[in-house]
């Protein structure tokens, strides 16, 4: 289907070509009008309509984005774009009439159209085509105006994607692939222009609750390990979406067994060991929108590297590497978070934790590059200083873990950045404050 889409797109280039070069009447417009007509009347078989949708710089159709098409779509998108549409649905009823309309529509200057674009097209007596915007929250971020992005905006907008699209699954529904991939694909462009502006609002938010917002700190954190180790674009956010959805089954199971403080019982902890099972079976379901992947991971996310995790396997086999991914950031995100029977680590302990559990639950060389990634205190932590001044993480060093890059906040009006590598031996970090408690009194400092 995908091949057929990217035909449909280069006959609309072909269209609007055609008119630009001639005019909406001429004989080899309309010749060119024909083929696209029919291949849009072929693809329309057995569907109840057609949807193309403007992810920052690249269309989209369905689960996929259309990578392929970057330069040949230019024109297209840069239409788009100036007209501020990020989604044209077409329907079946379609005339061919509609097509030539909507063509001589993209082709108008755009202070010439009066009102909004649908409202426009419809008193051009156009009504099988619809274009508007991709909605993914009640405040719409799109990759558009990705470097001003509000960065609370995406991320509070995001989390409330994850959280209807979770919801979605559990109770069988579609799922609105598209608007969850464009999340992604925002959060992912600002990984690679503001990826310490991001990385910090994970630190802090990640002592909130809520499920959605564990769910889409693992997946902030798995594209953006992913991103460090070399992997395309569309990988990326296939690896993003399948973290989204690692720990779907855990849902299924009671919440008093998740929070018991107590020691489990045999059977409560089956229950718990049960959840990757359920969690491949609900995403088994949306391999049509969703493909594999999510299914894959959710099942394997606690098998461990030693293959000594959960579920046991008739025939044992190495995870794939976004399972192995997925189960770092999952493992380094829940220890940070505050459950019922346990507080939350500082970011030293986290490190030694995981550290211990090298070759056994996670892959010796991922752990290692995932820490020169993120370092022992992350972007964003508010550290204790050796000389009892207080400051906040702004970057990594890669060739020492433990010495990270940090600005001083207070005492007020004393700012500096240090690089605590040049001053090992005479400054170091102490210990970090949780910005949710004793850390609080300095979030605005930072």
């Amino acid at each position: 289907m995908q091949d057929r889409i990217e035909k449909i797109i280069k006959d609309l280039l072909s269209v609007l070509q055609m008119a630009r070069l001639y005019s909406t009447v001429h004989h080899e417009f309309m010749k060119s009008l024909d083929k696209a007509y029919a291949d849009l009347a072929a693809v329309f078989e057995g569907r109840e309509n057609l949807v193309i949708g403007l992810i920052a710089e690249e269309l989209a159709f369905e689960k996929e984005i259309l990578f392929e098409l970057n330069k040949t779509a230019e024109p297209l998108v840069a239409i788009l774009k100036n007209l501020g549409i990020e989604k044209m649905t077409f329907y079946p009823q379609l005339e061919k009439e509609e097509l030539r309309k909507f063509i001589s529509f993209l082709t108008t200057p755009k202070e010439e159209i009066k009102g909004q674009p649908q409202e426009y097209l419809q008193g051009l007596g156009v009504v099988h085509i619809t274009v508007g915007k991709i909605t993914v929250s009640a405040s719409p971020v799109t990759g558009a105006t990705a470097a001003g992005l509000d960065l609370r905006g995406l991320y509070a907008g995001s989390t409330e994607s994850v959280g209807q699209a979770i919801d979605k699954a559990l109770d069988g529904k579609q799922i609105d692939y598209l608007a969850l991939r464009l999340a992604l694909h925002d959060i992912m462009h600002s990984l690679s222009s503001s990826y310490q502006d991001l990385l910090q609002l994970v630190t802090v938010r990640r002592y909130d609750t809520k499920v959605a917002v564990h769910l889409l700190d693992v997946s902030i954190l798995s594209m953006y390990f992913a991103h460090t180790l070399g992997l395309d674009k569309e990988d990326i956010l296939d690896i993003g979406i399948a973290a989204l959805f690692h720990d779907v089954g855990k849902l299924y199971v009671s919440r008093k067994i998740l929070n018991k403080a107590a020691k489990l019982s045999e059977e409560e902890f089956a229950q718990i060991k049960g959840h990757v099972r359920t969690g491949a079976e609900i995403l088994l379901n949306y391999v049509d929108t969703l493909g594999i992947l999510p299914a894959i991971v959710a099942f394997e996310h606690h098998l461990r590297y030693d293959l000594k995790g959960y579920p046991q396997l008739a025939f044992p086999y190495k995870p794939c590497l976004p399972s192995l991914i997925v189960t770092i950031c999952d493992v380094y995100d829940a220890c940070f978070q505050r459950r019922s029977y346990k507080g939350t680590y500082p970011p030293n302990m986290v490190y030694d934790i995981m550290i211990k559990e090298k070759g056994r639950l996670f892959d010796s060389e991922l752990l290692e590059k995932f820490f020169a990634v993120m370092g022992v205190w992350p972007v964003g932590t508010i550290v204790y200083l050796s000389d009892q001044r207080i400051a906040v993480v702004r970057r990594e060093n890669k060739d020492d873990v433990f010495s990270p890059e940090v600005e001083v906040v207070f005492p007020a009006g004393k700012r500096e950045v240090v690089d605590l590598r040049v001053q090992k031996g005479t400054l170091k970090i102490e210990y970090s404050l949780n910005p949710m408690e004793e850390g609080k009194g300095y979030l605005d400092l930072v």
